[in-house]
């Protein structure tokens, strides 16, 4: 049950994501950053594919992929057409590797140690879902303030 309400969650934050890539008007206006605004949307966009590719595509797609973290924020100017085709990407690795997840798994300790001490896989996943949250609420404001 928890497996399909995070999928179901993931779907549609993710869409939710290429939609406001789509939504700016001016592609350039993806990179911008001013002051008191760290990150530019393209910056937050490559974050959270990487972030997911990571922890839910290589960890249980068995992908093989490989995250270059620094360059989720240094690479900059990359074609509009291209993030979206990644966040495309990235919905299928989401869907495949949750698929791969069983219920007990879920009470398991989550493979990798991301934090201070181990967490189950039913909490990183949940906490994946509030990142991905979280960072699309960025993008949207930036959208909002820097777009117009």
């Amino acid at each position: 049950m928890l497996l399909e309400v995070l999928n179901t969650l993931f779907q549609r934050d993710l869409a939710k994501l290429r939609q406001e890539i789509s939504l700016y008007k001016d592609e350039r206006n993806l990179w911008l950053v001013e002051e008191h605004i760290a990150n530019s949307a393209g910056n937050l966009c490559l974050h959270l594919i990487g972030n997911l590719n990571t922890y839910i595509g290589a960890e249980f797609g068995k992908t093989g992929y490989v995250r270059h973290r620094d360059l989720e924020f240094s690479l900059k100017d990359i074609p509009r057409t291209e993030l979206l085709a990644k966040i495309d990407e990235t919905m299928a690795v989401v869907e495949k590797g949750l698929s791969n997840v069983t219920e007990a798994q879920l009470a398991e300790e989550y493979p990798m140690l991301v934090f201070e001490r181990p967490t189950s896989t039913e909490y990183f996943l949940v906490h994946l879902t509030t990142h991905l949250t979280y960072h699309l609420g960025q993008i949207n404001y930036h959208r909002r303030l820097l777009d117009s």
